[in-house]
């Protein structure tokens, strides 16, 4: 469902891997981000923001974003619908529920018959169930009859919560 172009490979060099390196874990929350995380490598702050800037531009770095821990947040009735939708559809059907503003992930799997019917799977957050329950209907609602069937996987505990992780040099 991710429509960004095909990138062609990219190398860091040792400069790039240190920047990598020092701030793959996120960025300082100060003032000037940028600057301290220059100032910790010995670098100009301009030298550091460029090449930030190079490694957005070449797809090696996705996006600058703030990650919210939505179990501090509140959010606990965190579920993965899954759902069962017609595979010339669900393209389609994906990308209209990807725009949703309660989803925060949304993909296609592919099915494992005879147990495993679902190809469209998303994520919804709610502080309870029964927000999450409202959600799901709302989908449900804009599948229409492309549904065939569904369920709600509620997580216990996360599991996993970073990013990949690279060493400098």
């Amino acid at each position: 469902m991710n429509a960004r172009p095909e990138h062609t490979a990219w190398r860091p060099d040792a400069i790039d891997r240190r920047i990598i390196a020092a701030t793959q874990a996120g960025l300082p929350l100060v003032r000037e981000p940028y600057h301290a995380v220059a100032e910790a490598l010995g670098l100009p702050p301009e030298v550091v923001m460029a090449r930030i800037r190079a490694m957005l531009a070449a797809g090696a770095i996705r996006r600058i974003a703030a990650v919210p821990n939505h179990y501090r947040l509140g959010y606990r009735a965190n579920g993965m619908a899954v759902w069962d939708v017609d595979d010339e559809r669900v393209d389609e059907l994906g990308r209209r529920i990807a725009r949703l503003p309660f989803v925060s992930h949304c993909y296609r799997r592919p099915r494992r018959p005879p147990h495993w019917p679902y190809n469209l799977f998303t994520m919804l957050h709610g502080r309870e169930r029964a927000e999450v329950e409202a959600r799901a209907a709302q989908v449900r609602a804009l599948l229409g009859e492309a549904l065939r069937g569904h369920e709600i996987l509620y997580s216990r505990r996360i599991l996993k919560k970073t990013g990949l992780r690279i060493r400098e040099g």
